[in-house]
């Protein structure tokens, strides 16, 4: 079980925040065309290109701009929405952005966890909820085996460390408020490092060799021998509606999940930007190091044992698969070409595969 059953979603009501980024987007192009009732909460798109102006989707689901920060504004939308499902993914996403704002980052990240469950907790019809974190949240040893559910929880960076507190905020909930018969699921996911066409971020590797390739530059890389669990956006997007699906029908399920690749799919970033510049053609990459850069972990990878054995699933598309379809997603938006088109065709093979 790689994918949940979309029919399952549909006339669901669903309330999504974070709907304007990266992974939002597609998220939102997967429950739009599987019929859910689908509510976004959400700052701006945070990039300009931005996915979400380009995937065709502001008719078709309700689009709420709002600050998660900002409590009264969320309840309002939250209220209006009814929601029976709510995955939170609203965040500040960036490493090296904690270190620059870590106020913002902590108000965002940690209270804005607080406010979504403080709706949850007065609503009265959500069946399951689904706080999406990160790979990140982990006390990272630098070992070379994967990290599990049950390891401490301590990020060393601003962004790691507030999507450590979100981890906790959340069990804290949990025991202390959803624990009876007719309360909702809560779990969260904890998902490696995600890539695929559509991310246009500042700071990220991949928008990064997108960038070059479209100015015809060589790739320039900071740190080629960090070591990292790329999967494509799609594997996580997946497992997310996966749990939420099956959570919603047995509550016994819910827990906390890593969602990462397998072993072969945990490379360093210098063979990522390798492989890209191959399938791109006429770039190289370039390694030039930053001793004044700040600190980000070496090795990082994820054991997802547990999200296999209790739902039955597995990585659908490996690394140069996802290569493949990062060089298809940009060659299609490089062109002029349809954006929503493209993002339903890797949707569908994504499933059918």
């Amino acid at each position: 079980m790689s994918a949940p059953d979309m029919s399952f979603f549909k006339g669901k009501k669903v309330f999504l925040t974070g709907h304007t980024g990266f992974k939002g987007t597609w998220m939102s192009r997967i429950l739009v065309t599987s019929g859910a009732i689908l509510t976004g909460y959400s700052l701006e798109p945070p990039t300009n290109p931005s996915l979400f102006d380009m995937a065709d989707l502001e008719d078709k689901m309700t689009s709420v701009i709002g600050d998660i920060r900002d409590m009264d504004s969320l309840k309002a939308a939250f209220d209006k929405a009814d929601p029976e499902i709510v995955i939170h993914m609203a965040a500040q996403p960036l490493v090296r952005d904690s270190y620059k704002d870590p106020r913002y980052t902590y108000e965002t990240n940690v209270m804005g966890t607080v406010n979504i469950l403080e709706c949850v907790r007065n609503s009265k019809n959500v069946k399951t909820f689904l706080n999406v974190t990160t790979d990140k949240v982990y006390k990272n040893n630098e070992w070379e085996w994967g990290y599990r559910e049950d390891e401490p929880l301590d990020g060393f960076d601003p962004y790691s460390n507030s999507k450590s507190c979100s981890e906790i905020v959340t069990h804290s909930y949990k025991s202390s408020f959803f624990m009876g018969e007719d309360a909702p699921a809560i779990s969260t996911a904890r998902a490696g490092n995600v890539i695929g066409g559509g991310d246009f971020a500042t700071d990220r590797i991949i928008p990064d060799c997108v960038r070059a390739a479209k100015s015809g530059n060589d790739m320039i890389v900071r740190n080629p021998y960090s070591t990292r669990p790329y999967q494509h956006v799609l594997e996580p997007v997946f497992a997310y509606l996966m749990i939420a699906e099956q959570t919603y029908k047995d509550k016994s399920k819910a827990s906390w999940y890593n969602v990462g690749p397998d072993d072969c799919d945990c490379v360093t970033t210098g063979d990522l930007v390798d492989m890209f510049c191959a399938k791109w053609g006429g770039m190289k990459r370039v390694d030039k190091s930053d001793p004044n850069a700040p600190h980000e972990a070496n090795f990082l990878k994820l054991d997802s044992s547990k999200l296999k054995k209790t739902f039955g699933w597995k990585p659908t598309w490996h690394i140069n698969e996802t290569m493949d379809r990062i060089v298809e997603w940009n060659r299609v938006w490089f062109a002029d070409g349809s954006i929503p088109e493209i993002m339903d065709k890797q949707i569908n093979d994504f499933i059918n595969t």
